[in-house]
């Protein structure tokens, strides 16, 4: 089933009504599904029923969340420690002569009492010895943000805005101008993961000086801003 604001929007670049760049984008974004913002709409909305005598949009698609993708779990990682082994020299053969068997008895004697303490050594080495364990640091989840895809923007630039949120349901998002007057507002659904994501554009009522402008979001809980750069 097509969708009717895919259809206007088609229809409106091939007769060459709009602005061009603005009606590709929202082409764009219905063709791979992504949240279009109730200012685009109702661009698109005026747009075909001044040109193409279309009725406004009662109803609009309503998007699917995109799958949550599970957190990698990484394998823990064993240390395998390896024992040495030592080995004893083989004790001398015994000659006839008993002189040389009591002292190669001597020499195999002392041989062996060094070969041990080098053993008991090692294994108090090895005992004593603290075993580093790499232990990750977790991160704390941002309980609320937003921010602008560019730090500066034109008139009629494409503003794409994204977040997350902790709390579930709707969300407000507004920009004020460099003299701290509402010029765009619009509330936003989150996904099931927290995350929220909008367009709006740069230019109309309120934007007609450049400076610093706000980006606000507000959760019932909290408030959170950004700020970027506009010219006229």
């Amino acid at each position: 089933m097509n969708d009717p604001l895919l259809d206007d929007v088609k229809a409106l670049l091939d007769k060459d009504f709009g602005d061009d760049r603005i009606l590709k984008q929202i082409c764009r974004a219905c063709e791979n599904n992504e949240v279009i913002s109730n200012y685009e709409r109702n661009y698109v909305r005026q747009l075909a029923e001044k040109h193409l005598g279309k009725k406004p949009i009662s109803k609009t698609p309503t998007q699917e969340d995109k799958p949550v993708i599970p957190d990698v779990v990484l394998p823990e990682i064993k240390l395998i420690q390896q024992n040495q082994t030592y080995q004893t020299k083989p004790q001398p053969k015994y000659s006839s002569n008993v002189k040389n068997s009591k002292l190669y008895m001597g020499i195999g004697g002392v041989a062996l009492v060094i070969i041990i303490a080098l053993v008991i050594s090692f294994s108090d080495i090895s005992e004593t010895s603290p075993t580093l364990v790499n232990t990750p640091t977790s991160t704390e989840p941002t309980s609320l943000s937003v921010q602008t895809d560019l730090s500066s923007y034109s008139k009629k630039d494409l503003i794409s805005i994204s977040g997350i949120s902790d709390t579930s349901g709707t969300i407000n998002l507004s920009i004020l101008n460099n003299e701290n007057e509402l010029v765009w507002a619009e509330q936003v659904s989150t996904k099931s993961n927290g995350r929220f994501s909008t367009l709006a554009i740069a230019g109309g009522a309120g934007w007609e000086n450049s400076g610093t402008y706000t980006l606000k979001v507000d959760n019932g809980k909290e408030t959170k801003s950004s700020t970027f750069s506009f010219s006229k």
